[in-house]
């Protein structure tokens, strides 16, 4: 019965490997092997071992959209987080049938195309946009706000397309969250801040990691956002991607980003497993 099932599993899932070779496994070779050839000067590849293509990441200039990238990445993270955690302590206080009112509101977003909702940010934020037409009109600035075409718009995107991919997970580790704690907590004379620190952010820290890695790597490789938002005028990884395969037709040097990229990844995404692995023990056993 045992070998059955065994044979009946491995049957199962061989679509399922069909799929990660074909369309996973085989376009990441392609893209590391390419990290090693040469490109010439009209948009071919040339087969010719090299390590260039990696050496030209210690440039200044791609260490700087390397650290752009990281910071932009930080700064929705942490956006996010702050955002997040009032928002999932808020819904806890709530009946069942107004949470999942709620959380529909925070899904119903992605029922429409994430570019189509970055372009309505224009509206808001141009100089003539919505939102500089009400402070001008309420006489609370003078001049329009320069709230797009800089780091401040791009923030913006980002924050609003990976905001729900901490909300979710986070919400999920608060609505675990025991009353009884937070109850114990008030008893002992913790004040709100106390409380948050010392009992909600270590019961909730798997969501935490969870919500982080879910919303940092996308903000380090997201290029649309920095095109529309921030005008083209700064680069991050994402965007140096696609310049290098679309617009400068240097596909080995496209490559070794994205391969460097991934390498990155896979960094975090181990760590998450190491530390928040970690704290889902520790979470159990409290």
């Amino acid at each position: 019965m045992k070998n059955s099932n065994s044979i009946f599993k491995k049957i199962t899932t061989i679509p399922l490997k069909f799929y990660a070779g074909i369309l996973i496994f085989l376009p990441l070779l392609y893209i590391f092997i390419l990290s090693f050839f040469r490109n010439d000067y009209y948009g071919g590849i040339i087969p010719d071992f090299t390590f260039d293509n990696y050496r030209m990441l210690i440039d200044v200039v791609y260490l700087k959209v390397f650290l752009q990238s990281f910071l932009i990445a930080f700064i929705t993270t942490f956006i996010c987080i702050c955002i997040s955690y009032p928002f999932c302590l808020i819904i806890k206080t709530k009946k069942e049938t107004t949470q999942k009112l709620i959380m529909t509101f925070v899904m119903i977003p992605f029922l429409t195309n994430s570019l189509i909702r970055t372009y309505g940010w224009i509206v808001l934020l141009r100089k003539n946009g919505v939102i500089n037409q009400f402070l001008m009109g309420t006489h609370l600035i003078s001049s329009p706000l320069s709230l797009m075409y800089n780091y401040f718009g791009i923030v913006i995107g980002m924050v609003y397309t990976l905001l729900p991919f901490m909300i979710l997970p986070l919400n999920s580790a608060v609505s675990k969250l025991d009353d009884s704690l937070l109850d114990a907590s008030k008893d002992l004379g913790a004040n709100r801040l106390q409380t948050f620190f010392k009992v909600v952010v270590p019961e909730t820290l798997p969501g935490l990691f969870n919500g982080s890695l879910m919303v940092f790597i996308p903000a380090i490789g997201l290029f649309f956002i920095s095109d529309i938002l921030g005008g083209g005028k700064l680069m991050l990884l994402g965007n140096l991607i696609k310049n290098q395969f679309l617009t400068a037709r240097n596909w080995p040097f496209g490559a070794a980003i994205s391969i460097t990229l991934i390498i990155i990844t896979f960094i975090f995404v181990k760590l998450y497993k190491k530390i928040g692995g970690k704290m889902d023990d520790l979470g159990g056993g409290l």
